[in-house]
């Protein structure tokens, strides 16, 4: 499958070469409960595609031992940043591969997300036909902890179709040329995945917005980020209850 492209981008494309191997950031700030799931889920990813994958978790000010739930194949890097948009640019300074070229491919997911097994399928895919990023989608992992009808009014606001607006660190890729054209991620505590993408599209890169493959990621109550998913979510609540 050929994931479809937004009309209005104008096609930069800084390479077309295939993607010869793949670095996976996760950044995580006190994950320990949720980087086992979300490591395994990567792992199978990793398996399903035909070129090398190095998976790194950037351990952000942690103090509730992450380290030790990552297992073996995994790269850990340690800052004391607190900031997301720094642990992300921190994974992708410390890839092992042999440096950011149009064969390399860069993708993010957030500690608390687990991935589908094709997902790098489906980033590969993009890639192939042309694209220099890939801005995906993601499906919640159940609101039993929300009002009985915040469900219905995050789907009534949310578009699982190819072209959507959304941009998710939870599942975001780029042509590692074209990550290195932008500057790379910012040392942002919010938005840093907007912030790239928005670079990105200034720069006339070919954007691919794609449905296919979404990361399941959590709908938690307490935010390790102030204007996070769950941060978002409250405001949803918070509207219905006005």
């Amino acid at each position: 499958m050929t994931p479809s492209q937004p009309a209005d981008l104008s096609q930069r494309r800084f390479g077309t070469e295939p993607i010869h191997s793949v670095t996976v950031v996760v950044p995580a700030h006190n994950e320990r409960h949720t980087l086992r799931p979300c490591v395994d889920a990567l792992c199978a990813a990793a398996a399903a595609v035909p070129v090398p994958v190095e998976i790194i978790v950037v351990l952000d000010a942690c103090d509730d031992d992450s380290a030790s739930v990552l297992g073996p194949g995994v790269t850990a890097v340690s800052i004391d940043a607190h900031n997301v948009g720094a642990a992300r640019r921190a994974g992708f300074a410390a890839t092992q591969r042999s440096g950011p070229t149009a064969t390399t491919w860069f993708a993010t997911t957030d500690a608390d997300s687990t991935v589908p097994e094709d997902w790098l399928c489906t980033h590969l895919d993009a890639a192939e036909a042309g694209t220099d990023a890939y801005v995906g989608t993601v499906t919640p992992d159940g609101f039993g902890q929300w009002p009985d009808d915040l469900e219905v009014r995050y789907l009534e606001r949310y578009s699982h179709r190819p072209g959507h607006r959304h941009v998710h660190g939870a599942n975001l890729g780029v042509r590692a040329s074209s990550y290195v054209a932008v500057g790379g991620f910012r040392p942002l505590a919010v938005h840093e995945d907007v912030d790239l993408v928005d670079r990105l599209q200034a720069l006339g890169s070919s954007i691919t917005r794609c449905a296919a493959a979404p990361v399941r990621t959590s709908t938690r109550v307490a935010s390790r980020v102030g204007e996070g998913f769950a941060a978002y979510l409250r405001k949803l609540a918070t509207e219905a209850a006005q």
